[in-house]
């Protein structure tokens, strides 16, 4: 078989699958059939050949979203890629390695020696730079002591809050204290260690450097270094620091309240250049705020000074404020007149759509629709006895798509699916959004077995559709239900009928047809 032919056979693949001609398309049906042909064609091996350089997660993924061309490919790596930060990946993973630290410093100072010696282990590990396999071994060591861990033997001691050890602690006679001097002392360094780390704590700024934590982490373990020189400088320069940080968030709040001052001056300013019935205390109001702006960049904030602007601004403004309440009682009047008409408007739209037919979203046949068409095919019927089926039709997994690309990926599906199901349908058929992702077909003069072809049409064009959003592949399978009139005595039973093997379908596995 010549390259030729198969460009033929391409061209009429296209035309049977009523695909248009792009170079897409063209491209899927050119390999196609080059493999139907045992043709081997290097085109058709690019996206083989650059897939399989590419890791298994990568790999898994493009099976994931059946990516079938070069383009798709293509589309794909472009959004991956948009959809990296390196940035913000390294801050993260910082802010989490410091994160794991902390807590596995907390796990080591808690009262058993096999979760001490694991966290101390752990720390080690994430300082060496671990791979994948030695921060697996040592999650499992983790899963397995979580796992095995009882603290039963707490009760042999008469403990009976195992939540609150300190407390429990706390209550129990320790005698041994008072008759050992080496545990008083040993006692005694802890509380001043305690002590020592609360003051460390900074009184104003609302979070802890490092150092002060790493410094505190260490002294609680040991409050015998408190002895050391060492330490001693380490406390003193940790000191500092926490004055430091109080400090900056003291000048913090001090900028923000300028800020404040700035934007009240000069609202109020403006607020007297446009009036013409400006009192002499607003004007001395304006010439104080003047002043204190030029002492706040010259010296210290005097808080209570600050507070008492505000207090007079304050005053001032409620004054403006009950004018400007005076001018909008004098319009109330017209506001509610604003208002009806705005209420008689909203009136006459709410009418205007219970008339309408038609779905906003999918532009079928809605349920008020649905009901009238399907009360004159019941008409036709017990006159004429003109047979008629109603499918139900559902699409698959629909709040999953919601809930992983968003309400307009889901709009966009039901667009897509409304397209579908029209166009598969014959002009005489009715085709409507019975609501939610469900919808229903009314095939006139149609058995069930004539329904059940309509709706596998549909099923299986639906899984060979590509519905796209935004780069994404959506995977989407619908289910169905038939119902035939004729075999059933009451409108009522047949659209059961259709519901129930809809629900057959939906449980038996989905992407199906059930018309028995």
């Amino acid at each position: 078989m010549t390259i030729q032919n198969i460009i033929s056979k391409a061209i009429k693949r296209l035309e049977v699958e009523g695909k248009l001609l792009t170079p897409d398309f063209y491209a899927e049906a050119f390999c196609k059939e080059a493999t139907i042909a045992n043709m081997n064609v290097e085109d058709c091996s690019h996206l083989e050949k650059y897939t399989s350089t590419l890791n298994k997660e990568f790999q898994k993924e493009l099976q994931q979203y059946r990516i079938k061309t070069m383009s798709e490919l293509t589309r794909f790596l472009v959004a991956r890629l948009n959809r990296t930060n390196q940035s913000v990946c390294s801050e993260t993973l910082e802010a989490q390695m410091l994160f794991t630290k902390r807590v596995l410093q907390v796990v080591s100072e808690l009262h058993n020696k096999e979760a001490s010696d694991l966290a101390a282990k752990s720390l080690v590990l994430l300082d060496s730079n671990p791979n994948i396999a030695q921060i697996e071994q040592f999650r499992q060591l983790w899963t397995n002591f979580i796992t095995s861990y009882d603290n039963s033997f707490l009760q042999k001691i008469g403990i009976k809050d195992k939540k609150d050890l300190k407390k429990s602690i706390e209550s129990i006679e320790m005698t041994c204290l008072e008759s050992d001097p080496n545990l008083i002392e040993s006692e005694s360094m802890h509380n001043v260690a305690s002590l020592l780390v609360s003051s460390l704590v900074p009184s104003i700024a609302s979070s802890v450097n490092e150092k002060i934590a790493n410094l505190s982490h260490k002294i609680r373990r040991k409050p015998e270094l408190l002895s050391s020189a060492a330490v001693e400088n380490e406390i003193k320069e940790a000191i500092k620091l926490r004055i430091a940080l109080d400090k900056e968030s003291v000048k913090e709040m001090v900028e923000s309240l300028d800020g404040v001052l700035d934007k009240l001056s000069i609202r109020l300013i403006e607020m007297i250049e446009r009036s013409d019935k400006s009192t002499t205390e607003i004007e001395g109001i304006k010439k104080e705020l003047e002043k204190y702006n030029e002492e706040s960049e010259n010296s210290k904030v005097n808080f209570k000074l600050a507070h008492k602007k505000l207090y007079t601004l304050a005053l001032a403004l409620e004054e403006s404020t009950k004018n400007l309440s005076t001018d909008l009682n004098s319009h109330n009047n017209e506001v509610k007149r604003l208002s009806k008409k705005i209420e008689k408007l909203e009136n006459q739209l709410n009418e205007a759509r219970a008339e309408s037919k038609e779905d906003f979203l999918t532009k079928l046949y809605n349920k008020r629709a649905l009901d009238e068409f399907i009360a004159v095919k019941e008409a036709e019927y017990e006159r004429y006895n003109r047979n008629y089926s109603i499918v139900m039709l559902d699409i698959d997994h629909f709040k999953s798509v919601n809930d992983n690309y968003g309400h307009d990926a889901g709009d966009a599906v039901l667009y897509a699916f409304a397209k579908i199901a029209k166009q598969e349908a014959r002009t005489v058929d009715i085709i409507g959004r019975f609501g939610g992702e469900e919808f229903m077909a009314l095939l006139s003069e149609t058995d069930a077995k004539g329904a059940l072809i309509f709706a596998e049409k549909v099923r299986k064009h639906v899984q060979k559709a590509k519905f796209m959003y935004r780069g994404n592949r959506i995977e989407v399978t619908v289910s169905a239900g038939i119902g035939e009139r004729k075999q059933h005595p009451s409108l009522e039973s047949t659209i059961k009928c259709a519901d129930e093997n809809l629900y057959k379908a939906k449980k038996n596995g989905r992407n199906q047809v059930i018309y028995k």
